[in-house]
Formats: structure tokens, C-alpha cells, sequence
């Protein structure tokens, strides 16, 4: 096993890879946001090898295929003893029933017995005793209060059910409210060089309150590898849900490009990849404690495993930031908020 930058977990006394692996892809296409088809013994092996490359953490959610995601995950985490095992991490919240259809979707449910019974679920389908995180998927559109539903995750961690609790798409007044109830142990926002906007609230607030960050989309589905193309888009299947995103079609296609080239002048002059300057860019803000990154073959591990290692230097971000100021690429910051030379 290879050793890997690590950061702290917030309160938790865990301390987690820059890098963890991301398990959405692999959740298969029978659901609204399907990557296409997967190959779940491919998908196992890539699990595998990103644990043997020193990645210690996953991060999966229950409707990732509607719980198809979390049993190739339980699959996969079989062949480890308990101190080879990676932390998983999963949520919940988000409810389907057998008979729906692609075009039905995804209830947002924060029902206290829901989530009880969502986190049993999850227990089984990953094989394992105690969840080490487990997050509310987005806030609750049910009639459920954050107050009710956060109790619930408190109560399901005081109880040694999960270890540690956290929220995922929620804004800094719902971090606050559920802050007087219990810690929050993470928050899970969306953050690139495209999508910037919680560099602004949220990322801050966790800074000053101990609570980690683990950003998704820090290659934007794929937009910032260097290997997305005009052509490559075009070709997307129709069970791929990117194939009907703005951020993959029109004018915002090309302005998201236009980035992805920024990063890769920067790859090339360092000789690492453009996925490891996109990854590397978000890991320079202060507060943020990992990024998760999607993988679906093993090989792909080794394009972004040692993102951590990266500072970029401040003429670089700076570099970076006049393609997306010339662009009109997203919102929010695209510098970190402290100097870079104080680092």
C-alpha cells in the first residue's frame, strides 16, 4: 500500500486521504442520474485497487442505482480485515419505491422512521456493523423539519449506529440550525473551477466550526479530465445523464472547456494530469478536507491518486482565473481566500 496525503476529519480523530473514491458511476443506469451501463466485476476491482493505491475512504449514497452502488461497494470491501478496510461513507434521504420509473425519480424524504429504516438498509446491503459516516442527501422536501431530521441522525450516532453524522447540498443557515442540535461532522457541497460557489459560505463556515469537507463534481463529471471533447459529448448514450445537462451542451459546453484547457497548461508544464490540477485546485482552499473523485476502471485511479500532493502556486490559480473571468464560467471565488505564499 502506497502512502497518500491525509488530512483531519473535523472532530472525528480520523485522519482521510486528500483523495477518497467516489462511488455514483458505479451505481449502474436503471435511475434518473444512470452513468450507462457498468461492469459491476470491473467496478469491484476498482475499489479494490484504490484501497491496495492507499485511497482509505468511500463515499457512496443508497440511490446510486437505487442501492446497487452500496452492495457492489459491500462486494468489493469483503476481501479486507476490518484494519484494511476503508471508512465508508454513504447517505440517505433521497427514496424510490420498486415501481418507479427513470422519469418518476427520487422522493426527498427526512421522515424520522425513513431514515431509520433507509440506515438498516444501508447496514445490509454494505455488510457491515456501523456506518462510519452517514449523510442527509439533500434537505428534506416531505414536511419534515432539518430539526426533526438531523435529530434522527444524532440519535442514530448516539446509539453507535453510525459514527458520524453529516449533510450534503445543505446552505450555511440549515449547518447553523442543525449545529444547535448536534455536531455536524461534515458537509458534502458541490465545488470545481467551473461550479465555485461554496467557496463563498459554506467551506468558510465549516472552517470555523470543525466540521470537514469533502467536495464532489471536483472534475465536474468529467468535464476537467482533459479527455472531454465537443465529439466525446456527442456521443454520450442517452442513460448517461450528461448527455441532457447545460453543462455539457451549447455555449456552456464550450466555456467549460475553455477551462478544462487552463488546467492542462498547467498538467503539462508540471507533468502530472489535467485531473490532478482540477482536483488539486479545490484542495487549496482553506477548510476543504477531501475531494471525491468517480472512478469505473482501476487504471483511472492513477490519473488523479496523488492529486494531494500538488500545491498549486498562486500565478497558477491566478492563471486560472483569467480564463474563467474572460469566459463567464460559473459564480463564486476562484482563489483561495488566504494567500497562497502563506501556505
Amino acid at each position: 500500500m502506497t502512502t497518500l496525503t491525509t488530512r483531519a476529519f473535523g472532530r472525528t480523530g480520523w485522519q482521510t486521504t486528500t483523495v477518497g473514491l467516489g462511488a455514483f458511476a458505479i451505481g449502474g443506469p436503471a435511475w434518473s442520474y444512470g452513468w450507462g451501463a457498468q461492469d459491476d466485476d470491473e467496478s469491484v476491482a476498482t475499489i479494490r485497487s484504490a484501497v491496495e493505491q492507499g485511497i482509505n475512504w468511500i463515499d457512496t449514497a443508497a440511490v446510486y442505482g437505487r442501492g446497487h452502488s452500496e452492495r457492489v461497494v459491500g462486494r468489493a470491501i469483503s476481501a479486507f480485515s476490518a484494519e484494511e478496510r476503508p471508512l465508508i461513507f454513504t447517505k440517505g434521504g433521497l427514496v424510490w419505491s420498486d415501481d418507479d420509473t427513470l422519469e418518476t425519480g427520487e422522493r426527498k424524504v427526512g421522515h424520522p422512521a425513513s431514515l431509520r429504516r433507509e440506515v438498516d438498509d444501508s447496514l445490509e446491503r454494505l455488510g457491515v456493523d456501523v456506518i462510519d459516516l452517514y449523510q442527509m442527501h439533500w434537505p428534506a422536501q416531505d414536511g419534515t423539519s432539518l430539526e426533526d431530521y438531523w435529530g434522527t441522525l444524532v440519535e442514530l450516532r448516539d446509539a453507535g449506529k453510525v459514527r458520524a453524522i453529516g449533510l450534503s447540498n445543505h446552505d450555511v443557515d440549515e449547518l447553523e440550525r442543525a449545529e444547535r442540535i448536534g455536531h455536524v461532522d461534515s458537509l458534502q457541497p458541490p465545488f470545481s473551477a467551473i461550479h465555485r460557489g461554496a467557496a463563498a459560505d459554506v467551506i468558510p463556515w465549516c472552517a470555523a466550526n470543525g466540521t470537514a469537507v469533502i467536495v464532489y463534481s471536483p472534475m465536474q463529471s468529467g468535464l476537467l479530465t482533459g479527455s472531454m471533447t465537443a465529439e466525446r459529448v456527442a456521443a454520450l448514450p442517452s442513460n448517461d445523464w450528461r448527455s441532457r445537462h447545460e453543462d455539457f451542451r451549447g455555449e456552456g459546453l464550450r466555456r467549460n472547456l475553455a477551462v478544462a484547457d487552463a488546467l492542462g497548461e498547467i498538467a503539462s508544464s508540471r507533468g502530472v494530469t489535467t485531473a490532478e490540477v482540477a482536483i488539486a485546485w479545490t484542495l487549496g482552499f482553506p477548510g476543504v478536507t477531501g475531494a471525491i473523485v468517480g472512478a469505473r476502471r482501476p487504471e483511472q485511479i492513477r490519473g488523479w491518486r496523488s492529486a494531494g500532493d500538488i500545491e498549486l502556486t498562486e500565478d497558477e490559480y491566478r492563471a486560472i482565473t483569467d480564463v474563467i473571468e474572460r469566459e463567464g464560467c460559473g459564480e463564486g471565488p476562484s482563489l483561495p481566500a488566504v494567500s497562497l505564499s502563506a501556505r
